[in-house]
């Protein structure tokens, strides 16, 4: 079984409509469907925005569910230089917790700087960023393209706050060569890699992270161009 991460209802109406035999159970506050999507077997969740949420939501997932995989997947804004344009999909190489350190007089210093992971694993400390399974990533990369088709791979950067200004977005990038970011990959990545399991990271890209200007944004293409995206991945799965 694999189990598939979004936070909002319009990230998963494109699967939900395509699942099979699903079953639905409620754990706590969150809603899980069980079915069979792109060949395998699958559980849902649609887990609420933010990071406690989609901490929240793994955790029950993989407690319940006993996956072997983790999904992470929905919508995200591309940072200015990365390339990537509003309906891309893009793929995660890794997660970074990006507001997870102390500030000082020399700006912002992550929890290396504190000198406190935010997980102990028997191999490593992770403090900001949580690697994406190679092997997942390959894989994914070579469903979805190659050549000039070829998703942009890179580093996602979770935020409790969305970036609403040019000067913000510019500094995260820099401080992060970041790709595009969101509200909840670092914390389901977190809860992955302390279980053990495998994960990816999708995002549909809806707008380009600058001054803040919804009228420039596509949340639906994004929302369904990484739905297609994640069952292409399923369907192509190899265990």
């Amino acid at each position: 079984m694999i189990a598939l991460l979004c936070s909002v209802q319009p990230e998963a109406a494109v699967l939900l409509e395509r699942l099979t035999g699903g079953r639905s159970s409620t754990i706590g506050s969150k809603l899980f469907v069980e079915g069979t999507l792109g060949g395998r077997r699958v559980v849902l969740c649609i887990g609420g925005m933010g990071k406690v949420n989609a901490a929240h939501a793994a955790t029950l997932a993989i407690e319940r569910y006993r996956p072997g995989a983790v999904i992470i997947f929905g919508i995200g804004g591309a940072y200015p230089s990365s390339g990537a344009k509003v309906g891309d999909v893009v793929l995660a190489k890794d997660e970074v917790a990006g507001d997870e350190g102390v500030l000082t007089h020399e700006g912002f210093k992550d929890t290396e700087y504190i000198g406190i992971p935010l997980l102990k694993l028997s191999s490593a400390g992770i403090y900001n960023t949580y690697p994406a399974s190679d092997r997942l990533l390959e894989n994914a990369v070579a469903t979805l393209g190659s050549g000039a088709g070829a998703p942009r791979v890179g580093t996602f950067v979770t935020l409790s706050t969305c970036t609403g200004t040019s000067t913000r977005a510019r500094e995260l990038e820099v401080r992060y060569s970041g790709l595009c970011e969101n509200m909840e990959g670092a914390a389901a990545a977190h809860v992955a890699l302390s279980h053990g399991l495998p994960w990816l990271e999708l995002r549909g890209i809806s707008n380009i992270v600058q001054d803040r200007d919804l009228a420039t944004w596509d949340i639906p293409r994004a929302a369904r161009a990484v739905q297609h995206a994640v069952v292409r991945v399923l369907e192509a799965w190899k265990p």
